[in-house]
């Protein structure tokens, strides 16, 4: 049976609504800032910690999955505990994970609080703005609703730059336990100030089978792309084991959620052709600008001498202009074929990404910052419409559901991505290093020319040896740019086996 609703409390007054639209809003920055602000951090973390810099993107990869499994249990949690407990005791637990993220002094618990601080941040971000939409009456809603979705595209320009910040000037920990006192003040005034707003409760079931497989196949698989580099992949046991379960968890999970009456994950959405066609497009188009936005701060960190904070201002100068482009792109989608305005975005994106594999290291800060800034120009043009064209394949009471779905997969493959193209880029460099050894054009002639201005033979074959290795990784860099360019084109094909849309869907609740 329902808990009845307890007698509605006042409303909150004028300065205390604008107050609470804040810590709302703050919270959602939270949890998107945390997507980003790693980035720039994963050579600090992984030199501190004593591992690759492949195996330090589990940092970045570990949050995203975690909070890509949680968000689909949002309706659930607030139908069972109710909207404002769900809210606060995420705030208060995504502020003790990341307390402790900044304590672990190892890879493997490093990743372990990351998980949890990404269970607890997921409901935070669909949570945040349904609270909002509770707090300001419905006059109010769309500023309200403009407030939270700034701090969505604004959060993801901060992050490199603050992670770069702190971690040149006082360590990477500091890029966790920045959360702290904001998740501590943010979860002790939503309490004091929306429990007024809880929700009734209501006996909800969640369906525990399609969680459980839900997690193990892609806990399967994203481990599996974690450790394949360094257990040689197909050669494990142990990657063929988690290979193996991936598989069939994926196969498992399939089945169960379609023919099960209360899903956690509506798969029949996939019945819809154009709902299908944007997020197979938006899962290809996301997982080649994640991947290359977590690629960059490692290449500009490793080959060209960045610190991280001059890192992390390079990799934000493409927010500016996706920032600027967005209410444009906004307009646009209302009136112009979607489609269109993803082709043209995605092809853009693409096209930049050919030219930013052409770099060379002898690149400045504004060679290689024009291209994020031009790049960025394409991201609204494609995200922004495809979003509205996937909500608006879907009968109407599947709009709720295709959203989760949809936020799903985008955070899925970009953690996906992540993996690969940390992975590919290391496997190419050591290729092409061993390339460039076979090739070059008598090492000993330049070693003795060394070693007449005074160079040691050791000296002389470290320099020529680090020579080799800083071009190895820059055509590394440029190898993987090319196969994401590719990627982007192919999405941009790949939007057209949608049909136009019919109608037009406000797509301000997805994230």
């Amino acid at each position: 049976m329902a808990q009845a609703s307890p007698t509605p409390a006042p409303p909150l007054s004028g300065p205390m609504m604008i107050f609470a639209g804040l810590i709302l809003a703050a919270a959602n920055f939270l949890v998107v800032l945390d997507t980003t602000i790693a980035n720039v951090s994963v050579s600090n973390i992984a030199g501190a910690l004593g591992v690759s810099p492949s195996q330090g993107t589990w940092v970045i990869t570990s949050y995203a999955v975690a909070e890509a499994v949680v968000v689909p249990l949002t309706g659930w949690l607030s139908a069972r505990f109710g909207a404002v407990k769900v809210f606060v005791l995420g705030m208060l637990g995504f502020g003790l994970f990341s307390f402790l993220c900044g304590l672990a002094p190892s890879l493997s618990l490093l990743v372990l609080f990351r998980v949890l601080q990404g269970a607890c941040g997921g409901p935070l971000m669909p949570l945040s703005q349904t609270l909002l939409l509770k707090v300001f009456p419905p006059k109010y809603a769309p500023a309200a609703t403009g407030l939270w979705a700034m701090t969505t595209l604004v959060a993801p320009i901060l992050g490199p730059i603050l992670g770069g910040v702190l971690c040149d000037n006082v360590g990477w920990a500091f890029i966790f336990w920045i959360n702290v006192p904001v998740a501590a003040i943010c979860g002790w005034l939503a309490w004091k100030l929306l429990n007024r707003y809880e929700t009734p409760l209501a006996p909800a079931r969640v369906d525990v089978v399609g969680l459980a497989l839900l997690t193990i196949w892609v806990g399967a698989l994203q481990v599996m792309v974690d450790l394949g580099k360094e257990h040689e992949w197909f050669a494990s046991p142990l990657i063929v084991t988690l290979a193996v379960i991936a598989l069939l968890g994926f196969l498992a999970f399939l089945i169960w959620e379609l023919t099960d009456a209360n899903p956690i994950v509506d798969l029949r959405v996939f019945r819809h052709r154009g709902y299908s066609a944007s997020v197979v497009t938006l899962s290809v188009a996301f997982g080649a600008f994640f991947g290359i936005n977590v690629l960059t701060p490692l290449w500009l960190q490793q080959n060209m001498g960045y610190t991280a904070t001059d890192a992390g201002h390079v990799s934000a100068l493409l927010g500016v202009t996706a920032v600027m482009m967005a209410p444009f792109a906004a307009s646009l989608s209302a009136k112009v074929d979607p489609r269109r305005l993803v082709f043209v975005g995605l092809v853009w994106m693409g096209l930049i990404t050919v030219m930013r594999s052409q770099a060379n290291s002898q690149m400045g800060f504004f060679d290689i910052g024009q291209w994020l800034l031009l790049q960025g120009f394409g991201m609204p043009l494609f995200f922004v419409p495809l979003t509205g064209l996937a909500l608006a394949c879907v009968d109407e009471p599947e709009t709720a559901s295709a959203a989760g779905l949809m936020n799903f997969c985008r955070t899925l493959s970009g953690a996906i991505a992540t993996s690969i193209v940390s992975t590919v880029w290391t496997d190419n460099a050591s290729r092409n290093h061993n390339d460039l050894a076979g090739v070059l054009n008598d090492p000993q002639a330049v070693m003795d020319q060394m070693g007449a201005v005074g160079m040691s033979t050791e000296q002389a074959r470290g320099t020529v040896d680090q020579l080799v290795q800083g071009q190895s990784v820059m055509l590394a860099t440029n190898q993987v740019f090319l196969a994401m360019a590719v990627l982007f084109v192919a999405a941009a094909l790949i939007i057209w086996l949608a049909p136009k849309p019919t109608r037009v869907v406000d797509t301000s609740a997805v994230h």
